[in-house]
């Protein structure tokens, strides 16, 4: 069963004039995961979708919705998958790939129907694409990692980057993860904007009464969210995002626009930040 969700895009004007329940109904995603289900929310942010697949230890297929109007999803499509559950397997394109936690696999433009099976848990995030690229299973292991961030701010953290010009070649996702070390709690800062792509941030691995402060808007009109565990935000190229949480967590970005250079950023340092 397929569920899927239609965001349209928001005018930083609007948002400024927004409360709490509606900043959380444009901007915050729930409920991306449900034991037999595939849930996707379509956005007008770049054509940009996110969503969740839980087979449940059954198998579960995406192939035409009739948001995109294509004859199968990935007609048109890149797609980059994220397991953040146990082991579970990937069918698309005539090949399989089994997903151990944390694995990542990209699925090019023209892979046709995708099937997930197993116990997974797949988060799964997909951009226009222009041309057709092989799909590939980046592991753990083969992530680019970099490590950033300090104690003394309470921002330590070890990015790896999956699908990234570091790693391998897409269109125009570029996706990835962050995990905070102990003690540290802040991600992404100072805060930045990139007017050239936006941004999508899942956060998991949280304990059931944690939660994440997510600061977004423009930077001389913040807003923030609180997010739970598997909760998606959606950052516009004209918001900011950053946060910080209760405990430990990791958030998965991904980013679709004009460009794949993941140090094409805007910084604003939090001085200038209201």
């Amino acid at each position: 069963m397929t569920h899927v969700e239609t965001r349209h895009a928001i005018h930083p004007d609007h948002a400024k004039a927004m409360d709490t329940a509606q900043l959380r109904q444009h901007f915050l995603v729930e409920g991306l995961f449900a034991d037999g289900e595939i849930r996707l929310t379509y956005t007008h942010y770049d054509r940009f979708v996110v969503g969740g697949a839980v087979p449940n230890g059954g198998s579960l297929t995406l192939d035409q919705i009739a948001e995109t109007k294509t004859p199968t999803f990935l007609d048109r499509r890149e797609m980059g998958i994220v397991n953040i559950g146990e082991a579970g397997r990937v069918e698309a394109a005539g090949e399989a790939w089994d997903m151990a936690p944390g694995d990542v696999l990209y699925l090019g433009m023209g892979s046709g129907a995708v099937t997930f099976s197993g116990q997974g848990r797949f988060y799964i995030t997909s951009a226009p694409a222009h041309r057709q690229l092989p799909c590939r299973l980046v592991r753990v292991e083969e992530a680019k990692e970099v490590k950033m961030g300090a104690v003394e701010t309470s921002n330590k953290r070890t990015i790896k980057q999956f699908i990234h010009p570091l790693v391998m070649e897409s269109c125009q996702l570029v996706l990835g993860y962050t995990t905070l070390e102990d003690g540290s709690v802040w991600n992404t800062i100072p805060s930045h904007l990139h007017d050239r792509r936006m941004e999508a941030y899942l956060y998991h691995g949280m304990e059931p009464q944690s939660r994440v402060l997510h600061l977004m808007g423009e930077p001389q009109e913040t807003r923030h969210l609180f997010v739970a565990n598997e909760q998606a935000v959606l950052s516009p190229s004209w918001s900011i995002h950053s946060g910080a949480g209760i405990g430990s967590y990791t958030f998965i970005w991904a980013m679709a626009g004009d460009n794949v250079d993941y140090t094409d950023m805007d910084f604003i340092q939090p001085e200038d930040l209201r």
